[in-house]
């Protein structure tokens, strides 16, 4: 299984006024984990989208376990969970400086079409990215 990680440097405007990370600023972390583990994989989101094709969230969980406080190192940890021929999971892992564990997420995505938001199956319509995907999530 391929893990991609992404070191974040909080800034100030994310925090709370706990002096923590404000809880929906992990849920932008989470996109930019889905981006540069796509990057990783030699893939690019904009080819998908000049296809005429999207992948949005259809589910988002996300399970806070220990803050993040201002001056903490971060790093986020994205890998796909599942890979079907239609839905796609991906999992994310915040940890702090010291490595401990802050926040664990899922988000499951389906392709669309972008013009009437129909689902396609993902494996079908873009062989090449489901093939790297598979590959990536062993």
């Amino acid at each position: 299984m391929y893990i991609s990680e992404l070191e974040i440097k909080p800034k100030y405007f994310e925090f709370d006024m706990m002096g923590i990370i404000y809880h929906a600023h992990y849920l932008g972390w989470f996109e930019a984990g889905r981006t540069k583990l796509i990057e990783d994989l030699g893939l690019n989101y904009i080819h998908m989208e000049q296809a005429g094709y999207i992948s949005p969230v259809q589910e988002m969980k996300v399970e806070y376990r220990k803050g993040i406080r201002y001056g903490d190192e971060v790093l986020l940890r994205t890998w796909i969970k599942e890979n079907g021929g239609v839905k796609t999971v991906y999992s994310y892992e915040v940890l702090n400086g010291q490595g401990e564990l802050c926040v664990l997420g899922n988000s499951v995505h389906y392709v669309v079409r972008r013009e009437d938001f129909k689902p396609v199956q993902f494996k079908k319509t873009f062989p090449d990215w489901y093939a790297r995907f598979a590959e990536a999530s062993e």
